[in-house]
């Protein structure tokens, strides 16, 4: 098995591995190695439709209405004939 040193960890982010790995009833090693297993082992989504993952975001949040103006007929374009 390898071994890996986690040096210049803030306070703040051990105080939290230690009480997340006392919330799932573990060491704060077991917890880290927990942590980096289940972040290396999920697919990323890399690639994608943008809109669609924006959708996806704010889809809770409901939809809006908007009325569109009323458009005009296409007008016909200008000839340049002499």
């Amino acid at each position: 098995m390898a071994a890996l040193t986690i040096r210049q960890l803030d306070q703040k982010t051990k105080t939290r591995l230690r009480v997340r790995a006392a919330h799932h009833g573990r060491s704060m090693e077991e917890e880290a190695r927990e942590i980096l297993r289940s972040a290396l082992t999920t697919s990323s989504r890399t690639k994608g439709n943008l809109a669609e993952a924006i959708r996806r975001r704010f889809a809770s949040f409901g939809g809006i209405e908007i009325s569109l103006p009323q458009r005009d007929a296409v007008r016909k374009a200008p000839g340049f004939e002499e």
